[in-house]
């Protein structure tokens, strides 16, 4: 219907916009992967239903791009991706922009890792946090190191030191 040969690549979408136009591949890391895998996914599944007589040998050219077909006219792309992979690397020619800020105009909280059995210091900014009016959160890495961490705070002072665990409907306080 579109006076195509067999094999040339199909109408898309990329057609009806300008010559001109700047492309975002949000995700690139990802998309680009999905963009060369397309084709070839679709290409094994259709060419078994044409080999065993289910579709006509036509069907293959209703198909997506071919990664080379979707590079090829390409003048302007800005690829974003927190994890560039090698290929935009290698498109962006060295030029990397690093996003501070994120979308939202949220700034990411600072987060402070510090070495293991640094529970006295853990203790002290525990300790200042109701002055300053602040929560305090501490992560760990086991159930037991929570607990434990937990029980030690209550031994120190007899203020509220609540631990989380994952299985708890709510949360478990230590009595005082």
């Amino acid at each position: 219907m579109s006076g195509r040969l067999p094999g040339e690549a199909p109408p898309t979408l990329l057609d009806y916009v300008p010559q001109d136009y700047l492309l975002f591949i949000d995700e690139s890391h990802q998309t680009v992967g999905q963009m060369r895998g397309m084709f070839n996914g679709d290409r094994a599944r259709k060419q078994t239903l044409v080999d065993y007589g289910f579709r006509m040998p036509s069907a293959l050219d209703n198909r997506p791009l071919t990664f080379e077909e979707f590079e090829a006219p390409r003048q302007s792309v800005v690829y974003v991706s927190a994890t560039p992979g090698p290929y935009e690397l290698t498109k962006a020619g060295g030029v990397v922009v690093e996003q501070v800020i994120r979308p939202t105009g949220l700034v990411d909280p600072q987060v402070e890792i510090r070495p293991s059995g640094q529970w006295m210091t853990c203790w002290k900014k525990y300790a200042s946090a109701p002055k300053k009016n602040d929560a305090f959160l501490v992560t760990t890495l086991t159930k037991r190191m929570s607990e434990d961490l937990s029980e030690y705070f209550t031994e120190l002072v007899s203020s509220a030191a609540i631990c989380i665990r994952s299985r708890n409907a709510r949360p478990h306080q230590n009595p005082t």
